[in-house]
């Protein structure tokens, strides 16, 4: 089906789609906005915000009201006010004349810092293998500690850093119109730093300029030098030692050597005492490459520097490990429900971590490593949080969903990603921005003028739809619980109604809360945590509950109340036990019990609103590529070779996921890391089981699942979600 951007409001819809006209979307959706601004009323919104239930008191003294309505500043705008001198000759010299006047702190004493840490005290004293305690005196273990340190750091030059922050203003200013940078972001930062505690920046890299553009914005805004861990093989020594002025750590030979090694247990002791790499050469490679293409052309763009709230890590490890719960891993929580042996979802929640296993992680107590695994869950939910949506992710969702009015539906969508509380990083005139928008995507869609000035757009079958699929991913966080809520009601559905079945006939079911909680539990389970992003401290329960709320606040779901019952809004008569009042907050695994006089539950139906069918469909279809790669994963299980390594599986399945994108036109499946999700998550549900070998761990079809019959189960539990 094509898509169409309309010239003119006269212009009629078309749809080749069985030779009928069609309307994907009714014209009273939204308002057509001539002009894209990216914020409602006065403010823009704020995201990123840290964890209220690890971080209560971070989130309260680090954030402030006035936060989301400072604005922007263009950190590399430098003119004659911003030094302290005036004249002609400062207006041509005032990149060099404000570089400086940088302040740049004086470094700490870091060495005594880290000989006073726990783990080099320890190796000082004897009480861990490969200290003291094995044949060596303090004093030569002190020595070796001053010689790791001297290796991996130095005093950084404060020439060279000014010489440095002048060529990058310098760079910066022909990459870019302007480099924005929150002023309310940066003010909590600040606030951050007046604490006295040291700073540790967890950077989640967007580009591959990040290298340079990070450090410049932290130096230029007041915030020091900052530290970034270096792979020594990469370096020749010259340039070593002039990263090692910049603020470069470069890791010791012996650090990289294996945890059994008692040589590298120093090293590796000194080196755990912080490191966040950055990309050294990749980033001069693009800075090379967009100087290039930059070079005697206008054709310059804006970035954004987007920072979440600063926490407390100390009150982040104090307050996260009273939020464990019991856990169990999906083999057990799904795989009976799956095989039709039980119908009752366990009340606990699922265990699941994908973390790399670094030798550092490993190198951790047990207890630590489920720490750091949770505490990068909260970062990335940050983060993700954070990010704004581009323009090409909202064209690409309606690109791939064939929408017919993309201006219309473009605005539409906009600003119902803004109502959501998601920032966007575009602004403009609807036309230009929908133009500048296909400019950006013009390798990957085709453009047809035809009669009366209306422009045809038609994605190029692979890898175009393959790209277009991957930046709409980028839009689904902000639909992400609705997402979820419309696909589980797609699954309770599937059993009563015709799959194509009329709205109106699928509205007259009543959907009872409890089957609501069941359906939307079971695809949380189903679907990878790195997906879904929930905070380690946020219980499925609570989640279900906000989907839930997401899907009346949407619409999509009204209130019924069944014959004979009491109102729901009738609390006159409705007792409480103690027991109920002093639950914990975000459990609702009681909801309907026996604390409640009334033994049934909230009921609801599907809202019969024009509006209503297109928007469950447009996001039921935002979830299709992943549960339809799994579906397809599923398909592959009597099909693919095993035993296998996961590498080796990984690409078989996504070969196949390929071979069936050219037979149904579903390229938005295939996509590697899809199929990588697929195996991993199938290896939790103990569909696949990993086995050692002479030639390394392989792969097996565990043997539950090698019936054909267990195999159909689990494909059609998966389909059940998908909606055609």
């Amino acid at each position: 089906m094509d898509t169409t951007v309309k010239s003119s409001a006269q212009t009629q819809e078309r749809s080749n789609h069985n030779g009928q006209e069609t309307s994907l979307w009714s014209s009273g959706f939204g308002m057509k906005m001539e002009a894209i601004i990216p914020f409602l009323g006065k403010y823009r919104p704020f995201m990123g915000r840290c964890c209220q239930t690890c971080t209560p008191k971070s989130w309260e003294s680090l954030f402030h009201r006035s936060i989301m309505d400072l604005g922007f500043c263009n950190v590399i705008l430098v003119k004659e006010e911003n030094t302290r001198f005036r004249g002609w000759l400062v207006r041509r010299l005032c990149y060099f004349l404000w570089s400086l006047e940088q302040h740049i702190p004086t470094s700490s004493d870091a060495s005594q810092k880290i000989m006073e840490n726990t783990g080099v005290q320890n190796l000082l004293s004897g009480k861990i293998p490969g200290g003291a305690g094995e044949g060596q005196t303090p004093d030569l273990v002190k020595k070796e500690v001053q010689r790791i340190l001297g290796h991996i750091q130095s005093t950084p030059c404060p020439f060279l850093l000014r010489l440095c922050s002048w060529a990058l203003l310098w760079f910066l200013n022909r990459l870019f119109l302007n480099v924005q940078l929150h002023k309310g972001q940066m003010k909590m930062v600040h606030k951050a730093v007046q604490e006295g505690s040291p700073l540790v920046f967890l950077s989640t890299h967007k580009s591959l300029l990040d290298g340079f553009l990070l450090p410049f914005v932290l130096f230029s805004q007041g915030l020091g030098v900052v530290r970034v861990a270096l792979d020594p093989s990469t370096c020749s020594p010259a340039l070593r030692a002039l990263l090692r002025k910049l603020g470069g750590l470069f890791l010791p030979p012996e650090a990289n050597l294996s945890l059994d090694s008692s040589e590298g247990i120093l090293a590796r002791t000194v080196l755990r005492a912080d490191l966040a790499p950055l990309g050294l050469w990749t980033g001069a490679l693009a800075v090379f490459r967009r100087l290039c293409n930059c070079w005697g052309c206008n054709r310059r763009v804006c970035v954004r520097v987007h920072l979440a709230q600063p926490f407390s890590l100390q009150e982040y490890t104090i307050n996260a490990r009273s939020c464990w719960g019991s856990r169990q891993t999906l083999e057990h929580l799904l795989q009976p429900i799956v095989l039709g042996e039980c119908s009752v979802v366990p009340d606990t929640e699922k265990e699941q971590e994908w973390t790399p296993p670094t030798g550092l992680l490993l190198a951790l107590k047990e207890e630590d490593q489920l720490l750091v695994r949770r505490l990068s869950r909260h970062v990335l939910s940050a983060s993700v949080a954070s990010s704004a949506v581009m323009s090409t992710a909202i064209m690409a969702t309606l690109l791939l969903l064939k929408h017919q009015k993309l201006l219309g539906e473009f605005s539409w969508l906009t600003e119902e990603t803004l109502l959501r509380g998601f920032d966007v990083g575009f602004s403009g005139q609807l036309r230009c921005l929908a133009q500048h928008t296909l400019s950006l995507l013009r390798a990957h869609v085709v453009l047809l003028r035809v009669h009366q000035g209306d422009l045809v757009v038609v994605p190029r079958p692979d890898p175009g739809l393959t790209h277009l699929a991957r930046l709409s991913m980028e839009l689904l966080p902000t639909f992400l619980s609705e997402a979820v809520g419309a696909c589980a009601v797609r699954g309770l559905l599937v059993g009563r109604v015709p799959p194509e079945g009329p709205w109106e006939l699928q509205g007259i079911e009543l959907l009872s809360q409890n089957e609501l909680y069941r359906q939307i539990l079971l695809l949380l389970h189903l679907l990878p945590q790195d997906l879904l992003l929930p905070q380690p401290c946020q219980s499925s329960y609570c989640y279900c509950q906000e989907v839930l709320d997401r899907l009346i606040q949407c619409g999509l779901l009204v209130a019924e109340e069944t014959p004979g019952s009491r109102p729901v809004c009738d609390t006159g008569r409705q007792h409480l036990s103690a027991k109920l009042l002093w639950k914990p907050s975000g459990d609702f695994t009681d909801s309907e019990s026996d604390d409640f006089e009334e033994p049934g539950g909230r009921c609801f139906r599907l809202s019969q609103q024009s509006r209503c069918p297109d928007f469950f469909l447009f996001l039921c279809r935002l979830l299709s590529p992943i549960l339809k790669a799994f579906a397809q994963a599923a398909t592959f299980l009597h099909v693919g070779q095993l035993p296998d390594s996961e590498v080796g599986y990984s690409e078989q399945l996504f070969q196949f996921l390929q071979a069936c994108a050219q037979e149904e036109g579903l390229f938005e499946c295939a996509d590697p890391n899809l199929a990588i999700s697929a195996i991993w998550t199938f290896k939790d549900l103990g569909v696949l089981q990993q086995m050692p070998s002479p030639t390394g761990p392989q792969l097996h079809l565990s043997p539950t699942f090698a019936s054909r019959d267990n195999q159909d189960k689990l494909e059609q539990f998966i389909r059940q979600f998908i909606c055609s």
